[in-house]
């Protein structure tokens, strides 16, 4: 249907900017004789289809409005559910309309728009939005006073219709509705957007003061904070947990003082309440967090979803990345909405009797679990994977082992373009905040700490630390040079130390706050920290070095939940490291006549290929399995494992 398609069009114009739409808020309809197509509940506007629109019969819709229907709250939008699921056209699909389908009907026009713009909502948010709408707007804009959604919403509106259409002879096109949103329905899609336009460019005229979303850096105490509120989320939701550090110019002022947090204290709308929360925690400088949030479950009887911390930003709090952003940009919207608010009298936030009744609505909490599968945990999830050298070879291929299993990861490599392309990659596959890129030099302290920190701030903290970058100069001793030597040493072995030194620090921090909590620190090794390797002892000599350095962090770290481990794998030799036609070790090993008789690069690979009573090379498939298991078993620190096709085996 042509109109349908104009409808998806108009809806995800709208729904993918965050200016009108954020998470799955807002909704849109179509309607033509006598029916009308709504978008289901827990689509997103940005994304939907004409699939994600309901068929619903009007006449039976709008047959609810004359209905009577039980006083409590609970008992009336159960009955007004049950109504508006029976209004669903027969043979659609068995989707759940909006809850809002009452409303939507009740327009003549054939086009609705219902948004939640952060400037609209200054002002239906603002202490003077009424009087001030009036004066902006005249008789163009209908108002409509703070009320409960779903059912009561809808009968609400039909009131106030019926006395805009008595007064002007027709219902309106523009609806502002306090503490919520805003509504433009048309006989087209032009027509539905001038009228947003209209009034997005009136407001915007009225506004004296704009939020400032310049990005800031995170000060220091927010690397010690935020593995502390993660660990105390999980705990108390009895979840895998996540907390996502934001700061920027408004913020830092809002959080500076309690005062000046005041104003974002309490929810605007019914979004702010499903994704955010009823009511941030709020941190003062120096405060013990474990008691803090302690106090709060006690005072509330729930978690916070959000932290603020006094001059140092504020922390969204889910069960993963994807949530934990949503989390953090309904509060950045809360924001905008404090701020645009000053040219409309002043925050207005939803009244106590409104914001229980969200925290209790059905329909509220079935939109917010819309996208949840159900599905079986998977081995990773839950856990925050840092992964070193993970832009190519042995560290891309556990990086995909870990996404495939549901862990959150940091790709940290040299060659950050590359780490990237895969961590958009695997949030394509698996979702928004599956992975993120960071730049590391692992040789480099600076780097490391910072490559870390880049760790705690997207995710909150780190269950899991993968040293796999590395180098491989081969050359005997007649042709290694000191420059040489040093480089491999420093990033095979050195850079080892420095990312088990970092990496541990939030891991102790959460263990202080879990002490539940197990963690794992893994060296990608190799089969040549296990036997010596002719003509390549610069890399040998690293990696028998790194097998003593994981004995020795395995002894220091066991007491604080921190199992460390070493995989030593067999050649991977379908990778870089091996293939490169310039910098290979196959091209090196032939240069430098390690295989004697050897006169191309295919007579190297088979004479690595013949040592292995497996016949064949080791794989990433294989390391990766090899990680799963180091993680997943409680009781074996300080080891090596082989990986190697049994070419070198333990005695």
């Amino acid at each position: 249907m042509e109109e349908l398609r104009a409808m998806v069009a108009l809806s995800n114009k709208y729904g993918q900017s965050a200016d009108y739409v954020l998470a799955g808020g807002g909704n849109t309809s179509f309607k033509k004789d006598g029916m009308l197509w709504v978008k289901a509940s827990g689509t997103r506007l940005g994304t939907i289809t004409e699939d994600g629109f309901v068929q619903m019969e009007m006449p039976k819709l709008l047959a609810m409005l004359e209905k009577k229907y039980p006083a409590a709250d609970d008992a009336r939008e159960a009955a007004a559910l049950a109504d508006m699921m029976a209004a669903i056209a027969p043979g659609g699909p068995a989707k759940r309309p909006s809850v809002e389908s009452i409303l939507h009907a009740m327009f003549p026009y054939s086009y609705v728009v219902h948004l939640h713009p952060a400037l609209a909502n200054g002002l239906t948010c603002g202490q003077q939005g009424a009087e001030l709408c009036k004066e902006l707007f005249g008789d163009q804009v209908l108002w409509v006073p703070a009320t409960k959604p779903g059912y009561i919403l809808g009968k609400t509106c039909h009131a106030y219709f019926e006395q805009y259409r008595a007064a002007h002879g027709k219902v309106p096109q523009l609806v502002l509705m306090e503490n919520h949103g805003m509504i433009a329905a048309a006989d087209t899609p032009a027509e539905a957007d001038a009228l947003i336009e209209k009034l997005m460019d009136a407001l915007k005229a009225r506004v004296e003061v704009f939020p400032d979303f310049s990005e800031t850096a995170a000060p220091a105490p927010a690397q010690q904070l935020a593995p502390a509120l993660r660990m105390l989320y999980r705990n108390a939701a009895n979840s895998p947990a996540v907390a996502v550090w934001c700061g920027n110019t408004t913020v830092m002022e809002l959080v500076a003082s309690p005062e000046a947090a005041a104003t974002i204290m309490r929810p605007f709308t019914p979004d702010h309440i499903v994704y955010c929360g009823a009511e941030p925690l709020y941190l003062p400088e120096g405060a013990e967090p474990g008691a803090a949030y302690a106090a709060f479950i006690k005072e509330k009887g729930y978690a916070p979803r959000v932290v603020l911390a006094q001059n140092i930003g504020f922390f969204a709090l889910a069960a993963n990345r994807g949530a934990a952003l949503t989390t953090r940009d309904l509060f950045l919207d809360a924001v905008k909405i404090a701020v645009y608010s000053r040219s409309f009298g002043g925050p207005r936030p939803m009244s106590e009797e409104l914001k229980d009744f969200i925290i209790h609505w059905e329909a509220e909490s079935y939109r917010a679990k819309a996208g949840d599968s159900g599905a079986a945990p998977l081995r990773m999830q839950g856990r925050v994977c840092l992964v070193t050298g993970a832009a190519q070879g042995f560290g891309e291929g556990i990086a995909r082992g870990i996404a495939a299993q549901g862990g959150s990861l940091v790709l940290a490599d040299m060659n950050e373009a590359g780490a990237k392309k895969l961590a958009d990659e695997l949030c394509a596959q698996y979702g928004a905040g599956a992975a993120v890129a960071a730049s590391a030099n692992v040789a480099d302290e600076d780097s490391v700490r910072e490559m870390v920190y880049a760790a705690v701030l997207s995710y909150g903290g780190l269950d899991l630390l993968v040293s796999c970058a590395g180098i491989a100069i081969a050359g005997g001793l007649d042709v290694m040079t000191k420059a040489n030597f040093e480089k491999v040493t420093a990033v095979n072995y050195t850079g080892y130390f420095l990312c088990a030194k970092y990496g541990s620090e939030p891991m102790k921090i959460q263990r202080k706050y879990a002490p539940d909590h197990m963690m794992d620190i893994i060296e990608i090794n190799s089969k040549s920290g296990l036997e010596g390797s002719k003509a390549n002892f610069a890399y040998a000599g690293s990696k028998f070095g790194g097998i003593g350095l994981t004995q020795s962090f395995a002894l220091e770290l066991a007491p604080l939940g921190i199992k460390v481990n070493a995989i030593c794998p067999g050649n991977l030799l379908d990778g870089p490291l091996w293939s490169d036609p310039e910098r290979g070790l196959f091209k090196q090993y032939l240069d430098a006549g390690k295989v004697p008789g050897a006169k191309t690069v295919a007579d190297v690979r088979k004479f690595y290929e013949d040592k292995v009573p497996m016949g064949r090379g080791c794989t990433c498939e294989d390391v990766a399995t090899a990680v799963l298991y180091l993680v997943e078993q409680k009781y074996e620190t300080g080891q090596a494992l082989p990986v190697t096709g049994g070419q070198v085996m333990l005695s």
